[in-house]
């Protein structure tokens, strides 16, 4: 969480938010969040999660994009969390910070079922590239249901303020950066491969109920982008930590891609630039670990996990994933 955010939060926010949606004081517990305040709730028989973040990140009517995206894709059948309503039937709570700015209140329902952790069956990729695939279906036929509300383009300016905060001393990085980013500028865009994307649907931002189903969640960070970054951001998370990380990754794309498939058509072409959306990602999370915590004094296990190395690997042009996306062959995946 941003420093500037956090010396603004207080519990009279909380309060004000939790009183817009309905949720008495002893049926709302903290779950925590990287840059929002997270929470769980009980609102009557209905549980669900109610989300506070800050205009400096997002504004009422990017969240409102988010929420009508979101509500395009639950009816459309995808399994994700859907949002609810205010008291006042809206889907927003505008909450003044007492600086001039403010904080935005939503909330959504609670998913079913719980993290995924351990080994990948078959059946879950399956169903989680099905998943992925069907909201890229549904992105395709989606339109913003008001103008303002329409969410920004992955290359807005205000996505590549994250360039800032790579350390000056990195200048390496700091070119490297700029050279993703005019590459991928450079990419042709149409209906069929460019969309609304949740770009961050990790394994940590979906839940697995007992028959195996995913829900899907979180799109905070859900832009106008190539579908295939949704693939590669899916696969940056996944291969965290394996010790074979390219046997993982044929193993992974050969559960995931014919459940994407049955869903989506994406042009095989698309998955050569894997690497590339990778290597974003990978230069994101150094910058946004540089924003939000004070390196020199990390006590975040994950965070001092991803920086070990992570600044010679990057000057070194190493990268990400070591796995031939160049020869990509789509129906060795989906035969049986």
């Amino acid at each position: 969480m941003e420093g500037r955010i956090r010396d603004r939060y207080s519990q009279s926010i909380l309060d004000q938010a939790r009183e817009a949606f309905g949720i008495d004081p002893g049926d709302i517990e903290e779950l925590g969040g990287f840059e929002s305040y997270i929470y769980q709730f009980k609102r009557g028989e209905e549980e669900g999660i109610l989300r506070i973040a800050h205009s400096i990140r997002r504004i009422p009517d990017q969240i409102r994009g988010e929420l009508d995206f979101i509500h395009h894709l639950k009816s459309g059948g995808a399994s994700v969390a859907g949002p609810l309503l205010t008291l006042n039937e809206d889907w927003v709570a505008v909450l003044d910070d007492g600086a001039g700015d403010f904080f935005v209140a939503n909330a959504f329902e609670k998913a079913a079922g719980k993290h995924h952790k351990g080994e990948w069956s078959q059946p879950l990729l399956f169903e989680y590239g099905r998943q992925i695939g069907l909201m890229h279906n549904l992105a395709t036929m989606y339109q913003p249901s008001h103008p303002a509300w329409k969410r920004l383009e992955w290359d807005d300016p205000v996505h590549l303020q994250v360039g800032d905060f790579i350390p000056e001393e990195d200048q390496r990085i700091k070119g490297l950066y700029h050279e993703v980013i005019e590459t991928t500028q450079s990419l042709p865009r149409d209906r069929n491969s460019y969309g609304l994307i949740h770009q961050d649907a990790h394994q940590g931002n979906f839940f697995v109920d007992g028959s195996g189903r995913i829900t899907i969640f979180d799109f905070d960070d859900s832009s106008y982008s190539w579908f295939v970054e949704d693939i590669a951001l899916v696969l940056f998370y996944a291969v965290m930590g394996q010790e074979d990380p390219a046997a993982f990754t044929a193993a992974f794309l050969k559960g995931f891609l014919p459940g994407y498939f049955s869903e989506f058509d994406l042009d095989p072409k698309w998955f050569r630039e894997i690497p590339l959306f990778m290597k974003r990602r990978e230069i994101d999370l150094y910058a946004v670990i540089h924003r939000s915590f004070d390196v020199e004094n990390l006590d975040d296990p994950w965070c001092i996990w991803y920086l070990e190395g992570r600044k010679e690997r990057l000057d070194n042009g190493i990268p990400y994933l070591a796995y031939d996306f160049e020869g990509f062959d789509l129906q060795a995946y989906l035969q049986p």
